[in-house]
């Protein structure tokens, strides 16, 4: 094997064009996954104490303290207790409803570039391969061309480099870009589970606020009249 063949210049040179496809496959795929990961960064939070701090301040009927916290705080979960906090005038049911839209708009911005990922991890090696049916086909066709006479080992070993460097790189782009997009994958799954819970636990956060403002009424009331029959007798 060709001394230049871990040589960068010479993989440019044994791999053929289709490396330049694979070069243009492997910068997207980084953009993607660097893009990726500084969206999960940043929309990390701990969804207990965001909860705990918004219950705090619902309790007290301090609305507006607790919409400032949440539009404060980074991320999805946060948005949509922030979008339910907005309209806590409303009934279980609606809050329900806008609990969920809230949490459909941010599927788009969790799901983003996943499927780009994806499809770098896909077609890197399809490239591969294409670069491995060109070398071979290349190979022969000098074979060809010597009209039966021994082809010389340099002639044909341009056709066999080609097919061995584009699957090599193909498989070096497709692994890591795949064990990305299963990573990040499950980032998004968690995600999900996390918006949704808070949808539910905010929805049930602020009907109980309703519910223990309505019984304190209740109480209040009867124990003027109770002071009132008092009074009278």
């Amino acid at each position: 094997m060709p001394s230049d063949f871990f040589d960068p210049s010479g993989l440019l040179e044994n791999g053929g064009p289709i490396l330049w496809l694979q070069a243009a496959l492997a910068f997207f795929g980084a953009v993607f996954v660097i893009e990726r990961l500084f969206f999960f960064h940043r929309a990390r939070i701990n969804v207990g104490d965001l909860l705990v701090g918004l219950s705090n301040h619902v309790r007290r009927k301090a609305y507006a303290e607790a919409s400032h916290e949440a539009a404060r705080a980074p991320g999805p979960v946060a948005r949509v207790a922030h979008s339910v906090l907005l309209r806590h005038s409303m009934e279980r049911p609606d809050l329900r409803d806008i609990a969920q839209e809230a949490g459909q708009l941010e599927v788009p911005r969790i799901e983003k570039n996943l499927r780009a990922i994806l499809a770098v991890s896909v077609l890197a090696p399809l490239t591969g391969m294409l670069g491995t049916v060109l070398g071979l086909a290349e190979t022969f066709q000098r074979m060809t061309e010597r009209s039966g006479a021994a082809a010389g080992t340099s002639e044909l070993a341009s056709g066999v480099l080609m097919a061995l460097v584009t699957t090599a790189v193909g498989l070096t782009i497709a692994i890591p870009a795949y064990l990305f997009y299963l990573y990040f994958l499950g980032r998004a799954k968690r995600l999900f589970h996390r918006i949704e819970r808070t949808g539910i636990e905010m929805v049930n956060m602020i009907c109980d606020a309703r519910a223990d403002t309505g019984i304190v009424s209740m109480r209040d009331e009867l124990e003027a009249r109770r002071r009132e029959e008092r009074s009278k007798k």
